[in-house]
């Protein structure tokens, strides 16, 4: 195999599977809280089933590993990449930080600050992937759609709770 592609599949499946590690720990506080108290909230009739979550969420953070491996790939000695994986850091740990606050906490205003400021800072991931490698920032498109439907989602649960 060529080094170029051993590389680039070695640093896929490092960042893959850490951005599934990151959902995973995520599901732990979303199942803890899907239970009664989800069910219990007055939910917008747009609201998808339960069902869905798990699939769109796992096809997510996997775009999301492949996107931020294509920008590791260019070279961490790179200013700008070391800038691009910072924001995806931190934007990744705000992800997880959603799923604590809305279903662990059950913090209705303070999750929708926390999926604001997220969205906001993938915004800027997106902005500084696209800086490196514009493969990497389109991948990171359907993570901002659902991330803005979800922002809106948490605006309406808080709203009618």
């Amino acid at each position: 195999m060529h080094p170029y592609l051993k590389r680039q599949l070695t640093f896929s499946v490092v960042c893959v599977g850490a951005c599934l590690l990151v959902g995973y720990l995520s599901s732990i506080a979303t199942d803890a809280g899907m239970g009664s108290w989800y069910a219990q909230l007055n939910k917008p009739r747009f609201t998808p089933p339960n069902w869905i979550f798990g699939p769109v969420w796992g096809l997510l953070y996997i775009c999301m590993g492949i996107s931020v491996a294509l920008v590791w790939a260019k070279g961490f000695h790179h200013i700008w990449v070391k800038t691009a994986m910072y924001h995806f850091i931190f934007q990744l740990l705000f992800n997880a930080l959603w799923s604590l606050t809305f279903f662990g906490l059950h913090a209705l205003f303070a999750s929708l600050l926390v999926i604001i400021t997220l969205l906001f800072l993938i915004g800027f991931t997106i902005k500084w992937f696209r800086v490196v490698d514009k493969r990497a920032a389109l991948l990171l498109a359907p993570y901002m759609a659902w991330v803005a439907f979800a922002t809106f989602l948490n605006f309406r649960i808080w709203m009618l709770n």
